[in-house]
């Protein structure tokens, strides 16, 4: 074990040809956690902390003169007019001195007694050994300061520098490097983004298996409030599930308007009937008709005090009954186009034409959004979260890097972790692969994995897609026949009488209610006593 020196006098006397050098802080002011910043890196350096000293960068040379004490600084890449001569000066040393002028070795040497050189600054990389805080593998910081240290060289040969890697660095090692074993230096804690079983996996000093990395194709979903709140999803484009699609409700013209602009063609039935009313261009609609949006288009509407038709932004659609099959062959296409302005409101359900099970990728390859429903779960999943959902909305596709990743209990059953999205660190191990080198174990993706409403929400800011919420439907206007408003002096005489009137039945005796309240008298025995009993049709 070394002697105990400063570290600038340590690199005085280092000879290069001797690296590595594995150094121990000892003591100083650079210790117990201080971080300082250095020319943008980050240096921390502790009592018991190990350095892997791996070369020397020279990062300025100061010169004094003895005779006047003038001292003055050379740059390192001073080359104006100037004849380098490399010699050897001290023991350790490669110095460069530079003249403007070329020079001989006698009336060099002849200067050397004449000056004092002062190396006081050197640039080196070291390595940090993962003791307390995790380190990148190579730091830069001058030799400057305040620290002293000990070469324990000798009694640290066979140690192991590890170099931490973020998730990017693992997804930018050369695939050679897999499958491989990992430890988790920092765990991803304060991380809110997945409500999955994986992710409780993954803390500090866990082993992990890293098969692979790739781009993988996911979907964003999410399930319809409920009383457990909304729910939200990644799922990858590999899962194994069918599902079939599952009729959308609207409860207004509007909300047909804004979903036939991303599925043209929609057809739609009618499930609650709509009284017509001609002033406003509102047709009426009968349960069971059929609706098959065309367009939008603008319509005439009411006049106004100079007699112009007032313009109406309405969607045209094509009406027809639904027909018993009996009926289909007798009747005759009954079909017309009616117009429905956009402020109408309505109930109807799109009407679906297949009842088929359809994959995964042949949804996402369709128009987005879509409703669906999981009919068959994915039988690779030891337990399918999206099986027994009422109903799930496949939002968007997007691309995510990810790294396929298992637990060495389970090699076999592996997950995805997206690597944009864990702020975690991690070392590769010289560790064995928990199977035999001759067998390799077939692997089975967790393809589902849940996600929070703050992932939601940060994906959405992430991709720059936050869209405004979309403008209000159309007012209604005002029909012709409705009462107009009162003025305010007409509602102040009404409010001046309703007070009278309370003050005048305040004032009333209560003694008539103190006695027997006489019996009712009979009805009159030509008057009906049938109530009104509403059909099932008008129910």
């Amino acid at each position: 074990m070394g002697d105990l020196q400063a570290l600038r006098v340590f690199i005085s006397c280092l000879d290069q040809q001797s690296l590595p050098r594995i150094l121990q802080v000892c003591s100083g002011v650079y210790f117990q956690g201080s971080i300082y910043e250095l020319s943008g890196s980050e240096v921390c350096l502790s009592t018991g902390d190990l350095l892997k000293i791996i070369g020397l960068e020279l990062l300025s040379v100061s010169c004094e003169e003895i005779e006047t004490g003038a001292s003055f600084e050379l740059p390192t890449g001073y080359s104006d007019y100037t004849n380098q001569i490399v010699l050897h000066y001290n023991k350790h040393y490669r110095a460069g001195f530079l003249n403007r002028r070329p020079v001989r070795e006698k009336s060099l040497a002849r200067r050397l007694d004449a000056w004092k050189w002062s190396w006081n600054k050197y640039l080196f990389t070291i390595e940090f050994l993962y003791l307390h805080t995790v380190r990148k593998n190579v730091v830069k910081f001058p030799s400057s300061l305040e620290v002293e240290v000990q070469d324990v060289t000798e009694q640290f040969q066979d140690l192991v520098f590890i170099t931490p890697l973020s998730m990017t660095e693992v997804a930018s090692q050369p695939m050679e490097s897999f499958p491989t074993m990992a430890e988790i230096l920092e765990s991803p804690e304060g991380n809110t983004f997945f409500n999955c079983s994986w992710f409780e996996e993954l803390q500090r000093g866990r082993r992990l298996v890293l098969h692979s990395y790739g781009t993988t194709t996911m979907i964003l979903a999410s399930t319809p409030k409920g009383r457990k709140g909304k729910q939200y999803f990644i799922i990858s484009e590999s899962y194994g599930g069918r599902m079939r699609r599952r009729a959308r409700e609207f409860g207004s013209v509007y909300e047909l308007h804004l979903a036939s602009s991303q599925s043209p063609g929609l057809k739609v039935s009618v499930t609650r009937h709509c009284e017509a009313v001609e002033e406003e261009g509102m047709p009426a609609l009968s349960v069971g008709e059929q609706l098959e949006v065309l367009g939008m288009a603008l319509m005439d509407g009411l006049k106004d005090s100079s007699g112009a038709a007032q313009k109406i932004e309405s969607l045209i659609c094509k009406q027809t009954m639904e027909l018993d099959d009996e009926d289909e062959e007798d009747e005759e296409d009954d079909s017309k186009e009616i117009s429905l302005p956009l402020f109408m409101a309505g109930h109807f359900v799109e009407k679906l034409s297949d009842n088929k099970k359809y994959k995964l990728t042949d949804l996402a390859s369709s128009s987005l959004p879509l409703d669906i429903k999981v009919m068959t779960r994915d039988k690779e999943l030891e337990k399918d979260p999206l099986m027994g959902l009422p109903a799930l909305k496949l939002e968007e596709t997007f691309t995510e890097t990810t790294v396929l990743t298992s637990l060495p209990n389970k090699p076999d059953w592996c997950f995805e972790l997206p690597v944009r999205w864990l702020q975690m660190s991690l070392c590769f191990t010289s560790d064995h692969l928990p199977w035999s080198s001759n067998e390799s174990p077939e692997l089975h993706v967790e393809t589902v994995t849940e996600v929070t409403e703050k992932f939601y929400y940060e994906y959405h800011k992430l991709i720059s897609k936050i869209e405004e919420p979309p403008p209000r439907p159309p007012k209604r206007k005002p029909a012709s026949s409705e009462v107009p408003k009162k003025s305010p002096k007409s509602e102040s005489k009404l409010s001046n009488l309703s007070s009278a009137v309370t003050k005048q039945l305040d004032n009333l005796s209560l003694g008539l209610t103190k006695g027997r309240r006489a019996p009712a008298p009979p009805p009159p025995k030509d008057v009906s006593m049938n109530f009104y009993s509403p059909t099932k049709t008008e129910m």
